[in-house]
């Protein structure tokens, strides 16, 4: 991402691994699915799978590269276009126009139609439910093709996620910014129409000399922050009715190994650096836990990582050859209509998805140190700001991508009120670590400040190419 050269964070320690085989798939006969940063490795196993599969593999590769390279990949790192605008400019080009044809399905209308092998079906449309995009709404059929042709592929932080964390941290405090932890807000202060602070639940007021940022979730922004005098008719009702992914969140259970698990005999898959994506049936079967919806079903499956194979800096178990690990499965807040109830299912659950793992670990299940099971309801306790354990902060669905996130009207980047300006927690590609939403805010804060920014995307005033037109038209915007 842009701002991570930007900050130079690798001067504050971050250091990012990108493994060659990147994920691998393991399927219940005990073959491998298998990413790798070198296409040609991924279209081999492919072929092992569907030589017909790796052929349209190869196809989608080579026709999306060019749409990523200069429509979607400059799209991301730039403020949104209303969607008739996006939509318009699309249309003067080839390119543009195939985007939108494909877009028009659902990745699993895309799936199905273009690819013939359960298990290669299987896992892309695992990768699409890793960016929390549900695989049956239409309008997300480009997905799946974007993902084969984005030059980088699945990255673990050195030491955790937690080093990034750090690295801000230290980047922030260089620059003069202070951190402060434990300190909860109660109000936004507004002073003559204009936002001018916040004010903590202990009563400490932090004054703004220019304007006040959120990256809380709109329900708390809009609605828990702000008097309610002060906030416009029109906001209460689409802020409380934002959809939630009905299961973007995961229950996570980390097991602490002894030693190397062998995900095949061979331990080759288990080099891998995202981690792997076990199904025991090709067929669906009973709906999740709590999902009260007959027509959703899903696959004995989960995925999850043995991160110290490629990041020595992750274990913590204190043996020499020890591991830290996570497997973690898409499950519904409410279990059997209780959230609650996750508090005496959580434990059974991660024993269930640790037996799911031996099956193809056997060495794992005598092996294990210690391990915990979180829950969505435990991400929502922790983190107030992720509702129902969401992990996107609202589903990623139309209506809510876009210039419409967190709902239409909502997308600038700005709120109703001078300096007050809201970052939406999305992006055009779903979910995941990116920075972009405080990097595309920025631009904006920047631009209504009349400050000059050498880091932000080139605008091409008043003229718009043909392939790339999305990122100068939204550049001439800001």
């Amino acid at each position: 991402m842009p701002w991570y050269a930007d900050l130079e964070l690798e001067r504050h320690g971050l250091r990012y691994i990108e493994p060659e085989l990147n994920v691998a798939l393991i399927a219940s006969d005990g073959r491998a699915l298998e990413w790798w940063t070198d296409i040609e490795r991924t279209i081999a196993s492919f072929e092992s799978f569907s030589r017909k599969d790796a052929a349209t593999l190869r196809r989608w590769q080579s026709d999306f590269v060019p749409i990523v390279q200069n429509i979607l990949s400059p799209e991301s790192r730039s403020p949104p276009l209303p969607a008739s605008e996006r939509r318009a400019l699309l249309e003067k080009s080839a390119a543009g126009r195939y985007l939108l044809d494909v877009s028009a399905l659902s990745p699993l209308e895309f799936v199905h139609r273009e690819f013939e092998n359960p298990t290669v079906q299987a896992g892309l449309l695992f990768f699409n439910g890793l960016r929390e995009v549900d695989l049956r709404v239409r309008g997300f059929g480009h997905h799946i093709a974007a993902l084969l042709a984005s030059p980088a592929k699945a990255q673990m932080s050195r030491g955790g996620t937690a080093a990034l964390a750090r690295a801000l941290e230290a980047s922030v405090r260089e620059s003069g910014g202070e951190i402060r932890l434990l300190t909860e807000p109660r109000k936004i202060l507004i002073e003559k129409g204009k936002a001018v602070g916040v004010e903590s639940t202990d009563g400490e007021i932090f004054r703004a000399r220019q304007f006040v940022v959120s990256s809380l979730n709109p329900q708390q922004t809009f609605l828990d922050l702000l008097d309610e005098s002060l906030v416009p008719r029109e906001i209460p009702r689409p802020c409380r009715g934002i959809r939630i992914q009905p299961a973007g969140a995961a229950v996570r259970a980390e097991p602490q190994s002894a030693r190397p698990t062998a995900l095949r005999r061979d331990g080759q898959a288990s080099r891998t650096g995202e981690g792997f994506h076990g199904h025991s049936r090709s067929r669906p079967r009973r709906p999740v836990p709590g999902d009260r919806a007959p027509s959703r079903s899903r696959h004995d499956s989960a995925d999850g990582d043995v991160g110290r194979i490629s990041d020595d800096f992750r274990s913590h178990t204190g043996a020499a050859d020890g591991h830290t690990a996570f497997m973690w499965e898409k499950l519904p807040y409410r279990l059997h209509g209780d959230p609650n109830n996750w508090d005496s299912a959580a434990a059974k659950h991660g024993a269930t998805m640790l037996d799911l793992w031996s099956k193809h670990a056997p060495n794992l299940r005598d092996d294990v140190i210690d391990s915990f099971t979180r829950t969505a309801l435990d991400t929502e306790r922790s983190l107030p700001n992720m509702r129902e354990g969401d992990l996107l902060v609202g589903s990623f669905t139309n209506g809510q991508i876009g210039h419409d996130r967190p709902f239409p009207g909502a997308g600038t980047y700005r709120a109703h009120l001078p300096g007050l300006y809201p970052v939406r927690i999305e992006q055009p590609s779903g979910g995941n670590v990116t920075g972009l939403p405080g990097y595309n805010a920025a631009q904006v804060i920047l631009a209504d400040l009349g400050i000059a920014a050498a880091w932000a995307p080139p605008a091409d005033r008043g003229k718009a190419c043909e392939v790339g037109g999305v990122m100068h038209v939204i550049a001439n915007r800001v």
